[in-house]
């Protein structure tokens, strides 16, 4: 086929319809499949290389991991660069640092009052931790009553709903703060962990000479007080791939400081067993802009 050939045949592709449709989608499609034509002609793909992706694309999604390789690919820390720069380019305050939600959040755990025991059901399973801390707007005014969605892998790196070894929620918890904006659960430190092997994803990386490992870290969503609900997470200091994060989703300003508490006292209520690891951290809200910023939801709901 001339070149002459393929721009006619795209040329039909991009332009063919039989109604309006949507001029933003069609925009975007004819700008996908160009440069998916300039790519097979460039690099002179192969039809059974061809096909083999187009499995490969079926096999991913059959194993719910699309969300796993647009992290690994990057997509979704530029969506969250983009969305940095959006905020700085409208000159809003800046809240604590967003981070990617990742392909593993549930929505509905147990919601409990100001601190809950996270681990329960796990205990004895890794080094013991307190994380606590405030809910804030951006003038370090405390949010009441705001909610503190957590969820972390288990001590194999592995996380309910998506393990089935795990009961539901287990290590997902949902924290209400109190007046001050207050919260604090025990928990442990959880593990890094890799990309499930013998999966699409691992396929892809050993390809390209990746690797597929997350630094050890705990997930929020934040909300709450009319402010804009915040997707982040913090990350472990210490860990191997702290600076090598396949998903690229470590980032200033979270990861935490770990300090070791030799007494137990004003903890009595969580049960917890000194000496532990404690980890003070404040969540930091933006004002919004609409009541849809205020919406606590995953990627996928709020798309939806």
């Amino acid at each position: 086929m001339s070149e002459l050939d393929i721009h006619q045949l795209l040329d039909l592709v991009n332009t063919r319809q039989v109604e309006t449709g949507d001029a933003r989608v069609r925009a975007i499609t004819a700008r996908i499949v160009s440069d998916l034509f300039q790519t097979i002609d460039e690099f002179d793909v192969r039809p059974d290389e061809f096909w083999a992706a187009t499995k490969w694309l079926t096999r991913l999604g059959q194993a719910d991991m699309v969300g796993l390789i647009t992290a690994g690919l990057g997509f979704d820390r530029l969506l969250d660069i983009r969305e940095d720069e959006a905020d700085r380019a409208a000159q809003r305050a800046l809240g604590t640092p967003r981070a990617i939600e990742g392909p593993l959040y549930i929505a509905g755990a147990p919601l409990h009052q100001h601190e809950v025991k996270l681990d329960e059901g796990n205990e004895g399973k890794g080094q013991p931790l307190v994380m606590e801390g405030r809910v804030l707007d951006v003038q370090g005014n405390p949010v009441p009553n705001a909610v503190v969605d957590v969820w972390h892998c288990n001590e194999l790196g592995r996380y309910s709903h998506f393990d089935p070894d795990q009961p539901d929620y287990n290590l997902r918890r949902r924290i209400q703060t109190d007046g001050e904006g207050a919260y604090r659960f025990r928990s442990f430190l959880p593990p890094g962990y890799a990309i499930p092997p013998n999966s699409p994803v691992s396929e892809l990386f050993a390809l390209l000479g990746r690797h597929g490992n997350r630094p050890a870290h705990i997930h929020f969503l934040v909300s709450g007080g009319a402010k804009r609900a915040l997707t982040t997470q913090i990350n472990i200091p210490g860990d191997t791939f702290l600076d090598d994060d396949f998903a690229f989703a470590t980032r200033d300003g979270l990861v935490v400081e770990l300090e070791t508490v030799q007494s137990a006292a004003g903890y009595e209520s969580l049960g917890v067993q000194a000496p532990f690891t404690r980890v003070r951290f404040d969540f930091r809200l933006q004002d919004v802009l609409n009541e849809d910023e205020a919406t606590p939801a995953s990627r996928y709901a709020r798309a939806a």
